[in-house]
């Protein structure tokens, strides 16, 4: 291995590390003495910790490692081996660290609840790894399956979740829980995409050639020039696609509307971006 690479090494494992120890401090430090579950496998082992008793941290390990072993085919041995230390590394914080009890405060609770969890996940797969098998699961689902997408399945996994919560729970906890898996969803999304987070740009205009060197004079970003046709006028016109981050779209929409008022813009949100001339997403 090159040094480079073992530095990268070193420094995923140490966002596996602190992901640990920030989903630690949001079951233990907040949700176990609340009642209250976040979403996913990890949801699911906690609800079934109140009702079985078996220890939460006996079965984050055993429902996780299936679903991490049965992803080993469609994603590698390196992120399965990542992954099921990183379960073992969370399963041991649970059994053996003490952490705090911060606030009775519900709210506050399934707020700063899902925000750790959230961290910690988000961390964790910024490392190469999961904490939860939630998303390996909704993938090999959806593949055997035409009609639901990944997105569709961890959706209805968790309206199950929060539904037998209600149940076992009470309604109260169930709504709390809810609260905590919004709160840990939107966490991960940050962690991952940070503030920059990168969105498509699709600009048609017959002032298309000025606003190309524009944005790249003014913004510094790559444009790629698709030849098209308008389907009521006809006119051929070059169809401009650029990639920016959230806080250059309204730059963006500057530089055009200076050129061309009446350009047709088209923007949406990209999972993710690399290479080209954009900047890497920071750890914010």
């Amino acid at each position: 291995m090159t040094h480079k690479s073992v530095l990268r090494e070193s420094f995923d494992a140490l966002l596996v590390v602190l992901g640990i120890l920030s989903a630690g401090m949001g079951i233990k430090g907040f949700l176990l003495s609340s009642h209250f579950i976040d979403g996913g496998v990890t949801g699911i082992s906690m609800l079934l910790s109140n009702v079985l008793g078996y220890p939460l941290a006996i079965l984050i390990l055993v429902i996780n490692l299936p679903f991490v072993i049965l992803g080993y085919r469609q994603i590698g041995w390196l992120f399965a081996l990542k992954s099921t230390l990183a379960i073992v590394g969370l399963s041991l914080a649970l059994a053996f660290m003490s952490y705090p009890d911060i606030t009775p405060d519900r709210l506050l609770t399934a707020v700063f609840g899902g925000f750790f969890i959230g961290a910690g996940i988000g961390l964790a797969i910024r490392g190469g790894a999961v904490l939860d098998g939630t998303e390996i699961a909704a993938l090999l689902i959806s593949k055997s399956s035409h009609l639901l997408k990944v997105g569709d399945v961890i959706l209805i996994l968790n309206i199950f979740i929060f539904i037998a919560a209600a149940f076992v729970l009470g309604v109260d906890e169930a709504l709390y829980s809810i609260l905590t898996y919004f709160a840990a969803s939107k966490t991960v999304d940050f962690i991952l995409h940070g503030i920059e987070e990168y969105n498509a740009v699709i600009i048609m205009s017959e002032q298309s050639d000025h606003i190309r060197e524009a944005i790249v004079r003014v913004l510094s970003r790559g444009v790629t020039i698709y030849h098209g046709r308008g389907g009521m006028t006809g006119k051929h016109m070059h169809i401009l696609y650029c990639v920016v981050t959230r806080l250059e779209i309204g730059r963006v929409k500057n530089v055009v509307k200076e050129i061309d008022e009446n350009a047709f813009v088209v923007i949406h949100p990209l999972a993710d971006a690399t290479g080209g001339i954009i900047k890497k997403t920071p750890l914010h």
